[in-house]
């Protein structure tokens, strides 16, 4: 007969609140509870009571197996929100439309296309550092990746826009990163409206102006803007599926890039070889998608700081009726989370799981499937995973060509907000290199 998912022992609550004070993130928290419970565990907290679950296993199910019965839409959420009816909050149908209609544009046949696009705004924002300053990388890599999603996506530019939104993109982050809402769904949120507005307004503005550019045209556009209009989608809709790739899609991005410079700074031999691969592309040259793809050590920093440091690390869902897996039920409107970053960690599964080792992506061992979750799997699996890569290596060889980089500060730790940011930031000092 099916169990209930267990709890916690009082004795591994405080040692996960002990852990959770040294490291000063929950994620630590998390870890205890792995570690004593096993693979399905079960948080009991004031109005948050969540089943994790954790592992390959456990991942399939979710993706896979169960995924009918799991849904993405909670209205209590404030991403549901923030989305409205954004790709990401949809269900059935309703997600399986919009995502045939937006993942041509992400495509791994469109990327040649977006290469120019990436490298020039890259160079916008690189050719701003001052030699010998200290730059935040986290803050960089945000305007680089908010330049690069509305010219490639939208075929705007971003730029003239970049001071004024920058704040109110940082807020509606905020608006859904974790926090009090969890426990007490009454909790205030001062300052999100006026920020939303803001955002609204430009994305409105965009629709607009491009509606008016394509009208009598006979010349079908490829990216996604251009795509949404011509499919005849109304502007409220196009606004959510905007919204939700200028959120969600640059957030990830950011993070990664973020991470992947703190992984470098502390690891001297794994940077040096990323510069090399960097410094043997032809300087002053936009290199063509080939060149990008065969960045190989590259390549597999990028996933071992996915690995490490997942940007989206956990999936949360409803239980929309009576789940069974493996000896435990889990009733209908239960909060199923399935965690990326203790699965991605997972000792069973990993060999030195906490160590920065990007060698492991080259080996011709294969992984366990659904052991590396970065872009999620099954079905829905994340459609901005070649996009995000090809960015990610597109980013990292232009900043290594051009500058040395040196950590100035080493204590920095996650930080669980939309995405799994490095906290305070990634703080370092750029020198130009001479040639």
């Amino acid at each position: 007969m099916p169990n209930p998912v267990p709890t916690p022992s009082p004795q591994a609550s405080l040692r996960a609140l002990q852990a959770m004070l040294r490291a000063r993130h929950p994620l630590a928290a998390l870890d205890v509870f792995h570690a004593e419970t096993g693979d399905a565990f079960k948080i009991n907290l004031p109005g948050f009571q969540p089943v994790f679950m954790v592992g390959p296993e456990a991942a399939r199910f979710v993706l896979v197996e169960g995924r009918d019965e799991l849904r993405w839409r909670n209205a209590a959420d404030p991403v549901v929100d923030l989305l409205r009816h954004g790709v990401l909050v949809e269900d059935g149908e309703s997600h399986d439309e919009l995502r045939k209609l937006m993942n041509p544009s992400l495509h791994r046949r469109m990327l040649a296309g977006y290469v120019e696009a990436m490298w020039g705004a890259t160079d916008e924002i690189i050719s701003k550092w001052a030699d010998g300053a200290v730059v935040d990388m986290l803050v960089e890599m945000r305007k680089i990746t908010l330049l690069i999603l509305t010219r490639t996506l939208f075929a705007v530019d971003f730029a003239p826009e970049l001071e004024r939104l920058f704040q109110p993109v940082i807020d509606n982050i905020r608006y859904i990163s974790p926090g009090l809402w969890m426990l007490w769904r009454g909790v205030p949120r001062l300052g999100y409206r006026r920020s939303l507005a803001a955002l609204d307004e430009y994305l409105y503005r965009i629709i607009a102006e491009r509606r008016r550019a394509l009208t009598g045209s006979d010349v079908e556009p490829a990216d996604m803007l251009g795509v949404l209009i011509c499919a005849g989608l109304d502007d409220d809709l196009i606004r959510d599926q905007l919204l939700t790739m200028l959120i969600a899609g640059h957030d990830t991005s950011t993070a990664l890039l973020a991470w992947s410079f703190y992984l470098l700074g502390t690891h001297p031999e794994a940077c040096q070889r990323v510069q090399a691969e960097a410094r043997a592309l032809e300087p002053g040259t936009i290199p063509d998608i080939t060149k990008i793809n065969n960045l190989e050590y590259t390549g597999w920093t990028i996933k071992e700081a996915l690995r490490l440091y997942p940007p989206i690390h956990l999936g949360s869902r409803l239980a929309a009726a009576d789940l069974h897996f493996q000896d435990y039920v889990i009733p209908a409107g239960t909060r199923v989370v399935y965690s990326i970053y203790l699965t991605q960690r997972h000792p069973d599964f990993w060999d030195a799981p906490g160590t920065f080792r990007p060698e492991r992506h080259g080996t011709s061992e294969r992984q366990v499937p659904y052991s590396w979750l970065a872009f999620g799997g099954g079905p829905r699996n994340c459609i901005g995973g070649a996009f995000g890569q090809v960015e990610a290596k597109l980013v990292l060889a232009q900043v290594f060509q051009r500058f040395d980089l040196e950590l100035v500060e080493k204590h920095v730790r996650p930080h669980m907000g939309a995405t799994l940011e490095p906290h305070p930031g990634v703080r370092m000092k750029v020198r130009e290199r001479r040639s």
